[in-house]
């Protein structure tokens, strides 16, 4: 894999991944670690933002303890930059916290409060993956409308199929989200993968036709995938000959070619500022 030619400035626009799932238990996180951390390897400067404000577990997943979180942001005891880990390769991560109740029923004006929190963050960010939590409920819909582009991971559950849709759905009827990435995750094999992916992309074309899908890739089933997790060890950097590992790279390469933002779209977004700043350089 071949590392860019240089690194973009440190007020260039920024790539924003939302990560999503209609339901719990697909493995939503490790997507979200993994392509963070593999984005890194291709010479990517990524801020991870654990948006899961109920049940957050990225710092878990990478064996952090943090000090401070984001609730102390919004609690004013502590400015953004205090509260950022140094994760695996020199990935940043913005802590949430797990169990507190205040942080899971947080309103709408709140929630556009972290996108404005999140943009005003000065230092070198060339991509920001927002693990966002499973569902529809209005802090998913706020980061997903407030990113570029939308990850949705989908497993082989009929459940998982059906909230999948239904997160799509609203996503495009409320938020004015039109198109959206699949992830098909822990697959038996690449045709398994697409297979899971087609079932889906028929239940939008027929009743959400509206809406577009495009299809990112897969990540197999693979015993290493959870021995990384065990070691609290993103798979790309714990085994990066693991087969999971390898999918995750080839996404995130996918993801690293892909053209970077060049105008903001006119509602809560991330990183508004840094658009417009590139856009007036360019001018």
């Amino acid at each position: 894999m071949s590392l860019p030619d240089e690194a973009p400035s440190p007020t260039a626009p920024v790539r924003v991944l939302a990560v999503a799932s209609g339901k719990g238990g697909v493995g939503k996180t490790n997507v979200s670690v993994n392509l963070a951390t593999a984005l890194v390897t291709l010479g990517e400067r990524v801020l991870l933002l654990d948006a899961d404000f109920g049940l957050a577990n990225v710092d878990v997943l990478l064996g952090l303890t943090p000090k401070l979180t984001l609730a102390d942001v919004i609690a004013g005891r502590a400015a953004l930059p205090e509260v950022i880990l140094e994760g695996p390769r020199g990935l940043k991560v913005i802590p949430s916290s797990s169990g507190k109740r205040h942080m899971a029923e947080m309103t709408p004006a709140q929630h556009a409060g972290i996108v404005q929190a999140v943009s005003a963050y000065e230092g070198p960010v060339d991509t920001l993956v927002v693990d966002t939590a499973a569902g529809i409920n209005d802090a998913v819909l706020t980061f997903c409308q407030a990113a570029q582009d939308v990850l949705v991971v989908v497993c082989d559950e009929p459940a998982s199929i059906t909230d999948a849709y239904a997160l799509v759905k609203v996503l495009c009827r409320e938020r004015g989200v039109g198109r959206v990435h699949v992830i098909a995750n822990m697959v038996r094999s690449p045709t398994e993968g697409r297979a899971l992916y087609d079932k889906l992309a028929r239940v939008v074309e027929k009743f959400l036709p509206e809406a577009s899908l495009a299809y990112l890739g897969a990540i197999p089933q693979d015993d290493q995938l959870r021995r990384a997790v065990q070691k609290q060890r993103p798979v790309v950097d714990a085994f990066p000959s693991a087969p999971a590992a390898a999918a995750f790279r080839d996404i995130a390469l996918r993801i690293h070619r892909w053209t970077r933002p060049t105008a903001p779209r006119g509602h809560v977004e991330f990183f508004v500022e840094r658009m417009l700043e590139a856009g007036g350089a360019r001018a």
